[in-house]
């Protein structure tokens, strides 16, 4: 059996201290597959660590193949579903001896089960059911990691990185603390994570040698992760036949680079034969593309497409496309309508085996955008939403933000904006969509910075699995399955999850218009800090009025959507009021029609309640600090400091920044800074 694990770091929501009943049942493989044993081996280990149980019975695992094996009650429960699983699903029931069993679509299905159960436990899984049967919404559910190989000068060993150094990398080489790599594997396997790409898409010389000096890197960790069922993906230097490979061009349609690449992906399959695939960034932000040479993406792509089909290998290619040496004097130009424009007049020319990734907003991962266009017009190219788990825009894991409550609304959007299906629903219907998040993970002991984004992490990965799964139940089982403690500890726990989002977005850039944040960092109000720059991050506030106006008398970025969600978002009273700068310029006078308020009178009273809602946090805190052990209690004080410090400070810059601009007073007779 292999090591205990969790000997360097925080075990999460695999905490064996919160699992009294990882020791009341022995787990028992059937069918000899290396997943089967390896979901016995993790119960067991993690049980080594668990309170001493009373034994109830036994925990079979096994297959559908196998499960005519099982004692009569546990198999008759288990073809007695409605609907067997899906690949990857599972069956858990409970026989009338008190015996569970797992019986999976497949060993994978099987290893999920088992971790599933273990996270939860039979009474919260079961719920007083005999049988309960899942399978995951999209076959790929996916991480990348922004890591580099070696430190950048500016941003370190993780682009965007908020818990310390890189799991899988260090000075160029693997790190030495390997076993890291498998607790890792573990704790994402339990979750139905199934796929992790291990670099940054921003692919510097040495990442870029992952596919060459350095793929003994890429099979060491991908035999690591393999245990956990999940696939390993690299992320490419589209201009590599340049960097490595010497030739003279890197354009998508000349022989010697498809040779280039056909050659090199052979050589990275005999070495790591079962690759996920390649994860592009091109002509995006400075990074080299297929515009270079007068060609567009559909070429890009199926360039590499090419290369990775006889291996069964996927391009993931990135959507994240836009001019970044944009004129702020050009008010006709638009970023937002970038990633629609380039790819929707492509849509059928790519390649089977490429999925377009796609932001879930057409800008860059900001507190509040509207679901991207591009999402919802695609219908004969295989898709991947991409999410982001960094918390790049939303506190930089020093600020509490519980992500999934702004995915959940992400999900939940109606793609034809009739008021049926979501974009959720849409995505499983879809032929091989897939879902992706920017992971934020890192060496630092608790492996997210702040303990409460593990719930980010946590809900990702519930969110992958089940597209539906409600927010409240992933803030509950996260605050259970992580801390021992009482019913008023995870209550406490969950209401501050709950409410974070809101209160972030409350005292951050108002109503939907995005970044005000300091340039570079990201972390902390600069009101004009892009305003002025070629990135596209523009607001537009003058001494009459703030906002973007993206419906057909400005850029016309609101006629990308379909005909009823276009009209929603032109319209000042159909527009949901968070968006309402995304799309409208508006008076600072503008009496809201979802409010009752004007405009200005919106943005002093949400940040002012922004603060308060920090502070009501914080009390919820101090309620049950006690309850939490020390090292834990004592980083979470401090980020609460942090957070409140920094409410306060965008409350003030952005209140005094509008007083200033508009002439109008707080209605409230608040102190707004003159």
């Amino acid at each position: 059996m292999p090591a205990r694990p969790f000997t360097t770091s925080s075990s999460m929501w695999l905490e064996p201290a919160t699992k009294p009943w990882l020791n009341a049942y022995t787990p028992r493989p059937i069918g000899g597959d290396e997943l089967i044993e390896r979901a016995a081996d993790d119960w067991r280990r993690l049980a080594a660590s668990a309170p001493p149980a009373r034994g109830i019975g036994e925990l079979l695992i096994t297959t559908l193949e196998y499960a005519s094996v099982l004692p009569p009650t546990l198999y008759g429960a288990a073809c007695a579903v409605a609907a067997p699983p899906a690949p990857e699903g599972y069956v858990v029931t409970r026989g009338n001896a008190g015996d569970l069993a797992v019986v999976g679509a497949d060993a994978a299905g099987a290893l999920y089960g088992t971790l599933r159960l273990l996270v939860l436990g039979p009474e919260a899984l079961l719920g007083g059911k005999k049988t309960v049967v899942s399978s995951p919404d999209l076959s790929l559910r996916m991480l990348d990691h922004w890591d580099n190989l070696v430190p950048h000068p500016v941003m370190g060993t993780i682009e965007r990185g908020y818990a310390g150094d890189s799991v899988f990398f260090e000075n160029g080489d693997l790190v030495p603390d390997t076993d890291r790599i498998d607790d890792y594997g573990l704790l994402l396997a339990s979750i139905g994570i199934n796929a992790v790409c291990l670099n940054n898409v921003n692919v510097h010389a040495t990442e870029a040698t992952l596919v060459g000096e350095r793929l003994d890197l890429v099979r060491a960790i991908a035999d690591i992760l393999r245990r956990h069922n999940i696939t390993t993906f690299v992320s490419v230097d589209f201009a590599a036949p340049m960097t490595l490979g010497g030739l003279a061009t890197c354009d998508p349609l000349d022989e010697s680079v498809e040779r280039w690449w056909r050659e090199t992906t052979d050589r990275v399959y005999s070495v790591v034969p079962d690759l996920g695939g390649y994860v592009v960034k091109a002509d995006s932000e400075g990074r080299p593309g297929p515009f270079d040479y007068g060609r567009d993406h559909a070429d890009g792509a199926n360039l590499l497409a090419a290369a990775l089909a006889p291996h069964g290998g996927l391009v993931m290619w990135r959507c994240f496309v836009y001019n970044h040496r944009q004129d702020w004097r050009d008010r006709t130009l638009d970023r937002a309508r970038a990633a629609y424009d380039h790819f929707m007049p492509l849509d059928g020319r790519f390649a089977d085996n490429v999925l377009l990734q796609i932001k879930h907003g057409p800008l860059d991962f900001q507190v509040r955008e509207p679901v991207s266009p591009l999402l919802l017009g695609l219908r004969e190219t295989r898709v991947a939403l991409e999410l982001q788990i960094a918390q790049e825009y939303t506190g930089h894991a020093w600020d509490t933000y519980f992500l999934p409550t702004a995915w959940r609304e992400v999900l939940e959007l109606d793609v034809a904006g009739d008021g049926g299906a979501d974009l959720g629903r849409d995505l499983v219907d879809r032929r091989g969509s897939a879902i992706v998040a920017v992971a934020g993970v890192g060496r630092d002991w608790n492996w997210t910075g702040n303990t409460f984004s593990q719930a980010n992490l946590y809900g990702y990965g519930r969110l992958a699995w089940d597209l539906h799964e409600g927010t409240q139940t992933i803030a509950q089982e996260w605050a259970i399955a992580s801390f021992t403690g009482d019913a008023d500890l995870h209550e406490a726990l969950t209401r501050i999850l709950l409410r974070s989002r809101e209160a972030y977005e409350n005292y951050t850039a108002p109503l939907g218009v995005g970044f005000m944040v300091t340039p570079g960092g990201h972390y902390g109000p600069n009101i004009d800090g892009y305003e002025y720059s070629p990135w596209g991050t523009y607001h537009f506030a003058d001494r009459d009025g703030v906002g973007v106006d993206r419906t057909p008398t400005g850029s016309g970025y609101t006629e990308q959507y379909p005909p009823a969600l276009a009209a929603r978002y032109r319209s000042l009273e159909d527009c949901p009021e968070r968006l309402l700068l995304f799309f409208h310029h508006l008076r600072y006078d503008q009496v809201l029609p979802q409010s009752g308020v004007t405009l200005i009178q919106r943005i002093y009273d949400t940040h002012f309640e922004g603060v308060e809602q920090v502070r009501a946090m914080r009390r919820d805190w101090e309620t049950v600090r006690e309850q939490v052990p020390e090292g834990t209690r004592t980083d979470v004080d401090r980020r609460w400091q942090a957070q409140e410090h920094n409410a306060i400070e965008w409350r003030d810059q952005v209140c005094t920044y509008f007083l200033r601009h508009s002439g109008i007073a707080d209605a409230a007779g608040r102190t707004v800074y003159p």
